[in-house]
C-alpha cells in the first residue's frame, strides 16, 4: 500500500495508465471489477453502508468534499440544498433538493429524511450507526421541501447529516439486520444494484439523472483472502483492490499494477480488560504505554502506511492535535513503573503481584493479517518488560464473547468527519446503546468524561481546539488502551488512461467503496 510513496491527494486527478478488465479477462470501456474482502449482503445505511455520504447508491443530505486526503474534508449539499440555517438553541432548518428520485423511480421527499433518522434511533431497528447519529434528538419534516433537525449539542450538525436517506416505505420496524435493504437497495445515488449474488454484486448508472457517469457498470466481487485477491489484481481479472501494505508493496510498478495509500483515521489498537487483574491496574496501563515502540510498528509491519498513534486523534484535526500527548517509546520507563506499582519479575521473567501475573490473551480476527501482525508485534514488545501477552486468532462472534477478560486487537474511526465523533465512543465511559467494543474496559480517566462532554457541545474554534488537546492530555496520563497507530489505506489498481478525482480522508471502513473509487461519476477517459 506504501509503495509508490506519492500523495495522491495533492493532485487535481489521478491517470493510470494500465490494462483495463473484465471479470473475463475482456476490454470493457465503461466497466471496472473490484474484488470486496467483505460480505456483499448488507447494501442498508442503517448498518453502516455509506453512512458517511460515500456510495454510489445512496446520497445523504451533505457528502465529504476535498482535494487531498491531508485534510477534514469539507461537507457539501447533497440531497440538501444548501447549508443549515440555524432558527434557533441548537435547532437548524435544512431545505432539500427537488426533483430527486430514488431507484425504484419514487420522489424524495422531507418524509424520507425524517424516517430514515427516526428509524436510527428507534430501539427495535437496532441500528449499528445509532451512537455515531446520536446527537441527532429529532428530524421533523416541514412539508415535502424541507427538514428542521434538533440536536443534543452546539455544535455543527452536518458531521451527523452524511447518512444515506432510504424511501420511508422501505423502513422496517424490526432490526436492521433483517431489513429487505441489505440486499434489495434504494437510494438516490448514481447507480442501483442490477444483480445480487453471494460473491457477486454488480451495479449499474442510472439512466433517470441526466448525464450518466462514464464508468456504467461496476461489479464488485467477493475475494476474502489477501493473497487471492492480489493474485487476481495480477493476473488482470480485477481492477482494483484493498490490500496489507507489504502485499500491495509486492505488486507495486508490476505488470500494470499501481498501489495508492490514502490518509485515514482509521486506528488500531488493543483494548485492555476490566477482568483481569493486570489490566485493571492503571500503573500496568501505562507502563504498556511506555514500552511499545509505534514507530518501529509503523516501518515494519505496516511497512510505512501510517502514522504512530498514542490516542484515536490525528494529525489531520490540525489546531486540536496535540502533539505533547505523543507517547514516546520509553522502555527503562515502563519497567521502573510497573516496579514501583508492585509488579516484579518472577523466575521466569513474567511479572507477578500478589499471586496474580502480569498476562493476558490478546485477541484479532483471524482473517485480517495486518491485525494478527500488530498482535504479534505488541506481544514481542510487551515480552522484555515482563508482560506475557498470548496473541490468539479468533471470530468475531467469539470475540464479542471475551470483552470482559481477554484484550483485543480493535480499530475504529468510523466518523471521523468530525472530531467530536472520532473519540468520543472509544474514550468515554460506557452508556447504554454503546458498542461492545466501545472501551471494553470501561477504563476513564479522572475528568475526562467532562471535557469530552465539553468539546462536543462547543461549536467550532479556538476554545474547542483547545478542550480537544486537553482531552489528550488528560487521556495519557492515564491510559485506558494501548494505540498504535493510524493506518493509511492502500490500493492495488488497474486503470485504462482514466482520469478521477483524488482520493479523501478515509475512515475505519474503506474497501473498494472508498479509495479511487470513492467517487465514481468523477470517473472521466
Amino acid at each position: 500500500m506504501r509503495t509508490a510513496r506519492r500523495t495522491v491527494g495533492l493532485i487535481t486527478a489521478v491517470a493510470l495508465a494500465a490494462g483495463a478488465c473484465s471479470s473475463g479477462g475482456d476490454t470493457a470501456d465503461d466497466r471496472l471489477v473490484l474484488a470486496e474482502s467483505q460480505p456483499l449482503n448488507s447494501f442498508n445505511p442503517l448498518t453502516g453502508y455509506g453512512e458517511l455520504g460515500v456510495s454510489p447508491l445512496y446520497d445523504g443530505l451533505y457528502r465529504p468534499d476535498a482535494g487531498t486526503d491531508a485534510q477534514v474534508p469539507n461537507l457539501v449539499p447533497a440531497l440538501a440544498a444548501a447549508a443549515p440555517e440555524r432558527i434557533g438553541p441548537r435547532t437548524w432548518r435544512i431545505r432539500l433538493r427537488s426533483g430527486v428520485t430514488f431507484s425504484d423511480g419514487s420522489a424524495f421527499d422531507a418524509a424520507d429524511v425524517a424516517a430514515t433518522y427516526r428509524a436510527a434511533r428507534d430501539p427495535k431497528v437496532a441500528a449499528d450507526i445509532a451512537t455515531h447519529v446520536a446527537p441527532v434528538e429529532d428530524v421533523t419534516a416541514e412539508g415535502d421541501g424541507a427538514v428542521t433537525v434538533r440536536l443534543s449539542t452546539d455544535g455543527d450538525p452536518t458531521p451527523y447529516l452524511l447518512l444515506g436517506i432510504v424511501p420511508s416505505e422501505r423502513v422496517e420496524e424490526r432490526p436492521a439486520a433483517e431489513w429487505k435493504l441489505n440486499r434489495a437497495p434504494v437510494g438516490t445515488g448514481p447507480y442501483r444494484l442490477d444483480s445480487l449474488a453471494n460473491d457477486q454484486a454488480v451495479l449499474t448508472a442510472r439512466t433517470d439523472r441526466g448525464e450518466q457517469p462514464a464508468v456504467r457498470r461496476v461489479v464488485y466481487t467477493l475475494v476474502p483472502d489477501d493473497n487471492a485477491r492480489a493474485q487476481r489484481v495480477r493476473a488482470g481479472e480485477v481492477d482494483g483492490a484493498l490490500l496489507p501494505p507489504k502485499l500491495a508493496a509486492s505488486l507495486g510498478g508490476r505488470d500494470g499494477v499501481r498501489t495508492m495509500t490514502v490518509k485515514s483515521a482509521d486506528w488500531r489498537g488493543v483494548s485492555l480488560p476490566a477482568g483481569n487483574p493486570f489490566t485493571a491496574d492503571p500503573a500496568a496501563r501505562r507502563a504498556m504505554n511506555l514500552g511499545v515502540d509505534r514507530a518501529a510498528i509503523v516501518s515494519g509491519v505496516l511497512a510505512g502506511a501510517g502514522e504512530p498513534a498514542s490516542t484515536p486523534y490525528s494529525s489531520v484535526y490540525g489546531a486540536a492535535y496535540e502533539p505533547a500527548a505523543q507517547i514516546a517509546v520509553d522502555a527503562a520507563g515502563a519497567a521502573r513503573v510497573l516496579d514501583e506499582a508492585g509488579w516484579r519479575a518472577g523466575p521466569d521473567g513474567v511479572r507477578t503481584r500478589d499471586g496474580r501475573t502480569a498476562s493476558f490473551p490478546l485477541l484479532y480476527n483471524a482473517q485480517d493479517t495486518v491485525r494478527r501482525d500488530l498482535a504479534v508485534a505488541f506481544a514481542a514488545a510487551m515480552k522484555p518488560l515482563g508482560i506475557a501477552v498470548t496473541p490468539q486468532g479468533s471470530s468475531w462472534d467469539d470475540i464479542e464473547k471475551r470483552t470482559g477478560d481477554a484484550a483485543i486487537l480493535l480499530g475504529g474511526g468510523e466518523t471521523p468527519f468530525s472530531i467530536d465523533a472520532q473519540g468520543y465512543d472509544a474514550l468515554h465511559t460506557r452508556v447504554p446503546n454503546s458498542s461492545p467494543y466501545s472501551n471494553p474496559g470501561d477504563f476513564t480517566a479522572p475528568g475526562l468524561d467532562v471535557l469530552l462532554d465539553r468539546a462536543r457541545n462547543l461549536g467550532p474554534g479556538p476554545e474547542k481546539d483547545a478542550t480537544y488537546r486537553e482531552v489528550q492530555r488528560t487521556y495519557v496520563a492515564q491510559p485506558s488502551a494501548v494505540y498504535l497507530a493510524h493506518l493509511h489505506h492502500v490500493y492495488a489498481v488497474r486503470s485504462a488512461g482514466w482520469s478521477f478525482a483524488p482520493p479523501i480522508l478515509e475512515p475505519h471502513a474503506h474497501g473498494v467503496t472508498w479509495g479511487p473509487w470513492w467517487n465514481l461519476p468523477s470517473w472521466k477517459r
